[in-house]
This record gives structure tokens, sequence and C-alpha cells, in this order.
């Protein structure tokens, strides 16, 4: 890997992480469609630069995140069964999931079909909570349980975390803006594992890989961040359901 490799998957990695498109399952495809082998080391740096992305939201959501208490307490809980489900798979996660192309455009593909689905019986309900901080934390608690299906990749984590939201009664922009702040223990969580069972096996060029894709992922989010924001505003999530759909059957023909 060169450093404008790791710069392309940082640009990836900040496009997709927030979007329901699955970001690692964007970034194991990229690694395939440029021909990489998913090594031990390019599995961690899939891991490590999608917490660049998850920085954006510290540098954007830091007041509400740290100085809204319900708000943060809500967040740790619904880490709670993510924590739980990401500490006791990790092995078979790395392991297996990770670099598995059939499971990630499988799991797009269904999961493109879901969102349109989902997308044409759902109808927001005029008592859906408005504001992360008046979550129930039952139902903070059952956001981070959809959360933890986004273990495996082309799931989505933000899809996971906003369709589960949607369900349990809470309105598309507050669940968006809690999906993005539940991303930050989420990622912090997964990258601090990965790099301390990995971090020894680094070499001085490798770190230097990790710093490039890492910033370049944060600068991208910021910009990511602020489009869905303004797309929720007038669209629902149908767009990229067939968008899933499309790149899962365009890759499986003519890239696998």
């Amino acid at each position: 890997m060169q450093w404008f490799h790791a710069a392309l998957f940082g640009i990836v990695e900040g496009i997709t992480e927030f979007l329901p498109i699955s970001s690692t399952g964007h970034l194991i495809l990229t690694a395939r469609f440029i021909g990489f082998e998913q090594t031990e080391f390019l599995k961690s740096f899939e891991i490590a630069i999608q917490f660049g992305a998850i920085l954006s939201v510290v540098a954007l959501y830091w007041r509400t995140l740290f100085l809204r208490k319900e708000v943060l307490a809500r967040v740790v809980v619904a880490f709670v069964p993510t924590a739980v489900i990401g500490f006791v798979l990790y092995k078979i996660v790395k392991a297996v999931f990770l670099g598995n192309d059939a499971i990630v455009l499988t799991a797009l593909f269904l999961g493109g079909i879901l969102l349109i689905i989902f997308e044409r019986f759902h109808h927001e309900g005029e008592n859906a909570v408005t504001d992360p901080g008046a979550l129930t934390y039952r139902q903070a608690f059952a956001i981070g349980v959809f959360q933890s299906f986004a273990v495996v990749p082309g799931v989505s984590r933000s899809a996971a975390t906003i369709l589960g939201g949607l369900l349990l009664g809470v309105k598309r922009i507050a669940i968006v803006e809690f999906s993005f702040l539940l991303a930050v223990p989420t990622m912090l969580a997964a990258t601090s594992l990965d790099l301390f069972r990995t971090a020894r096996i680094f070499t001085n060029d490798e770190v230097i890989l990790l710093l490039t894709g890492f910033v370049t992922s944060f600068l991208v989010a910021l910009l990511a961040i602020k489009f869905l924001l303004r797309y929720i505003a007038r669209h629902d999530f149908t767009a990229f359901g067939v968008y899933r759909i499309i790149l899962a059957v365009l890759f499986w023909f003519f890239v696998l």
C-alpha cells in the first residue's frame, strides 16, 4: 500500500461512514477492486481509519455529547450491547467476516431491499421522540442492540441504528444525530481493541499509512455529515437502498 491508497481508503471511509451503505463493506470492496489482499494489517487499517471519521462527530457535536448529561447517559446505555457482542465476536468478525466478499455483497443487497421496503411502509408518528436526550433508557438500549447487527460487514452501522430508532418511534433527524453520537464510543472501543492486539506488528511505514487514512477520513466525514443532515430534511433512504442493490449486483458480476 502507498500513501495515495491510504488516502483513497480515507476518502471512501469518510463518505460512507454515516450513510446507510456500510463503510466497512465499501472498504473491503475497495480493497478487492484495486487488487489488495485482506492482510492482517489491512483489516486493522480498515478498522482504525473509521475512528478518524468518528472524530468528526466529536468536532461537530462535542457540546451535545459532553455537556448534555442526559444525552451522554443514553449513549452509554446504547453502547453496552454493542460492546458486549463486539468483544465476544471479535475473533470471528476479524477472521471470518472481514474480507469475505460474499458476506459483504449479500448484506448490501438484502439491506438495500430492506431499506426500500421499510421506507415504503414506515410512517412517522405524531408523538415520535424529537430529541436524543428524550429517549427512554429502554429505547436507547434497544437501539444499541440494532447497532450490534453491524458486526457483519455490509449491514451498515448507521442503517441498523437509524432503522431501529425509527421503528422505536424516534424522529428521523433525532435518530440520525443519535447514530452520530453512538458511533463515538463504538468505534473508539473497536479501534482500541484492535490496536491493542495488533499495534506491535506495525512498522513505521504502516503507522504513516494509518495516519494518512485517519486524517483523510476525518476531513471528508465532516462534509459527509453536513450532506446527510441536509439530505434527510427532504428525502428518505430509498435511494440508498437502490444504490446498495446496484452496487452488489455490479460487483458480483463484473469484479468477482
